[in-house]
């Protein structure tokens, strides 16, 4: 065992006696899928009232040991972020604003009652694990590792009145292939007029596994409906347009030079996305102009029939941008265009993509190198 300091904190490396061979590794790696196969450490960060953040380190990637009585557990104190790491040509591993990731996951945390991290220990955590597992940041054509940070509450207790005073921060790794490794497809969608992922005043804007959880029995209800994804609606009127699924929607009104995008604004329900706000800046570079607005279901339906509404899609970490090609409720379906990826979703995604992996130039400093190959 032996530490290292990255960004002034020091971690103990503890490093596996089980790594993959570079066989099995590039074995794994030829056909990863998503959130299937991960790197051979991990990260963990301890919190406890008296103490506050200690015990960094990094460590063999492996089961936690938790007491059945757990608090998280039970009551669900548990919040993520999910963010990717690229390798670039001149062998530089970057992250695409990995700062704002950081600062949204100290957000769902003062929501969750828990502890806020550093941003400096939280870039460091990725800096550490990407110095040892670097050897999994896959050098295919639009694959990259997927990070996912999460915390924790570790008390041992089934007390329900106040929140627990001693947590675990985890950084994990994943390598991901393409999402659309078969060609951009545009997705068909849902509206939930049975269930409400989020209320005024609830946890909608926090990354909070809970969100997660109560999404699912709706999803199976869009499946069972022939969709591939559930819109969520707002829980007062069930008729203002919020979210797809974990992924945040735009709306492309006119085309060619006439083109702009709206997106649902932020009430406190929604997700504030990276990628969302990241658009909402990138566009205006290209001419495109961006604002946040809102729209109802019915308004999204007659725009789309005259033809005002033109293309609509759902941005995230995992895919990027995601077209959406119909929509059905029970008031009937409808189609968005032609039902195919449009002009204005292609270019926007074509640019985002490009900055990320460095085929395109990054006008508004979005990447930050945290490692290097060798």
């Amino acid at each position: 065992m032996n530490s290292t300091t990255t960004r002034g904190l020091a971690f103990d490396i503890r490093p596996s006696s089980a790594r993959r061979t570079p066989q099995e590794r590039a074995e794994l790696m030829a056909n990863p899928g998503f959130g299937k196969v991960f790197t051979d450490h991990m990260v963990t960060i301890r919190y406890s009232a008296e103490e506050g953040w200690h015990d960094a380190r990094l460590e063999p990637y492996g089961p936690l040991h938790l007491d059945p009585a757990t608090s998280a557990l039970h009551y669900a104190q548990e919040i993520f972020e999910g963010l990717k790491a690229y390798r670039h040509a001149d062998g530089s591993f970057v992250c695409f604003r990995p700062e704002v990731n950081a600062q949204r996951f100290n957000s769902s945390a003062r929501r969750m009652a828990m502890p806020e991290l550093p941003e400096e220990l939280f870039l460091g955590a990725i800096e550490t694990l990407l110095a040892h597992d670097g050897d999994w940041m896959p050098t295919q054509e639009g694959h990259s590792l997927y990070l996912r940070p999460l915390m924790f509450a570790t008390d041992v207790s089934l007390g329900v009145n106040s929140p627990s005073s001693t947590y675990l921060f985890v950084l994990i790794a994943s390598p991901a292939a393409s999402y659309f490794a078969g060609g951009v497809k545009p997705v068909s969608v849902w509206l939930s007029e049975d269930y409400t992922r989020a209320a005024p005043g609830g946890t909608g804007q926090a990354k909070f596994a809970g969100n997660y959880a109560a999404s699912f029995l709706a999803q199976a209800q869009a499946v069972d409906k022939g969709c591939d994804q559930v819109v969520w609606l707002d829980a007062v009127e069930h008729r203002w347009v919020e979210e797809m699924g974990g992924m945040n929607l735009f709306f492309v009104f006119g085309s060619g030079d006439d083109a702009r995008i709206m997106t649902p604004t932020l009430t406190g329900t929604l997700l504030p996305g990276v990628t969302r706000d990241s658009l909402l800046r990138l566009a205006p570079e290209l001419g495109i102009p961006a604002e946040e607005g809102r729209i109802s279901t019915e308004e999204w339906r007659s725009a789309a029939m005259s033809g005002d509404l033109t293309e609509v899609f759902a941005c995230g970490t995992a895919a990027v941008i995601t077209p959406v090609g119909r929509v059905a409720s029970t008031a009937g379906e409808f189609t968005i265009g032609d039902g195919q990826p449009g002009s204005v979703t292609m270019r926007l995604r074509e640019e985002l993509v490009g900055i990320q992996f460095g085929h395109r130039p990054d006008p508004l400093g979005w990447i930050r190198k945290v490692g290097s190959a060798g």
